[in-house]
């Protein structure tokens, strides 16, 4: 009966014991796959982790104002007007200015002063000859002769002060020029204008009057983790997908990799160039950007 019982009770415990160990092999295979799951997920993760916000901006924005206070005659375009390098979009009050320009640019062009002195010239040189043959003649005194020499040297000065005179007019034809040119203001980019804070008839002080930005190329400003650091260079290409346009992937160059860390975040700012051409996307878009790295 004991003996029975110790069998029953061993037979009981091997029992228990490969309950045990079946229950700890299922354990170990629940753990298997939740860290196989974790390494897919981990894995998943890393895959995802190019994709980052950025927003598009503009790839210069510039406030134009003029180098001179003066009122303002015109101003030949407004918000949303397309422009372009080197057209003229403001226009200041340079009455004086072009009456300046007319009077000096008058006195360049004179050519009497020239054309007398060379006159001069010559008839003292006609004369200084004619002496020279009479004072080796005996035919004139040696006084006469010198005033003949004297009146040659003193044209010839004047022909040179007549020159440097229009050379001095030309000059300031130019300054006067340049000066009504100030009150020309020309674009100094090609793109759009995104704002007028002036009107014609108010004073121009050195406060912009436009605003405009140019958006071919575009900028992509993102802030990448940690993990990229190193890893993305200037000239690396990349994928942008701007919002609202799901479907559309655009080609940008990397132009600045920021070798400051914010340590706040745990990020660093890198810049990208994009190609806008016909200007077919707005600046000012939120989007995601991919690198074509694994962090």
């Amino acid at each position: 009966m004991s003996l029975w019982g110790v069998r029953i009770m061993t037979n009981g415990r091997r029992g228990k014991a490969g309950a045990g160990e079946t229950e700890r092999g299922g354990m170990r295979m629940r753990v298997i796959g939740i860290l196989g799951c974790l390494w897919l997920l981990g894995g998943a993760a890393t895959v995802e982790a190019g994709d980052l916000a950025c927003v598009i901006k503009p790839y210069m924005e510039v406030a134009v104002g003029t180098p001179v206070e003066d009122i303002i005659q015109s101003v030949t375009v407004d918000r949303g007007d397309w422009v372009t390098k080197g057209q003229t979009i403001i226009l200041l009050e340079s009455s004086v200015e072009e009456a300046t320009l007319a009077l000096a640019k008058a006195k360049a062009e004179a050519e009497a002063a020239i054309k007398s002195t060379q006159a001069k010239v010559a008839f003292s040189t006609r004369k200084l000859e004619r002496a020279m043959d009479l004072y080796k003649s005996n035919s004139i005194a040696k006084h006469e002769f010198d005033e003949a020499q004297t009146e040659k040297i003193l044209a010839e000065s004047s022909y040179l002060e007549a020159t440097e005179n229009k050379r001095i007019a030309e000059l300031e034809w130019r300054r006067a020029a340049a000066a009504r040119n100030l009150h020309i203001v020309h674009s100094p980019l090609t793109g759009v204008v995104v704002e007028r804070l002036l009107s014609p008839g108010e004073l121009a002080r050195h406060t912009p009057i436009l605003k405009l930005a140019q958006i071919d190329p575009l900028r992509v400003e993102v802030f990448a983790p940690l993990s990229l650091l190193g890893k993305l260079e200037p000239g690396m290409k990349a994928d942008v997908r701007p919002e609202g346009s799901a479907s559309t992937i655009y080609q940008a160059k990397i132009t600045v990799v920021n070798r400051v860390v914010d340590s706040a975040s745990g990020t660093f700012g890198v810049r990208l160039e994009m190609p806008n051409p016909n200007n077919a996307l707005p600046a000012g878009l939120a989007c995601t950007v991919k690198f074509p790295v694994v962090p």
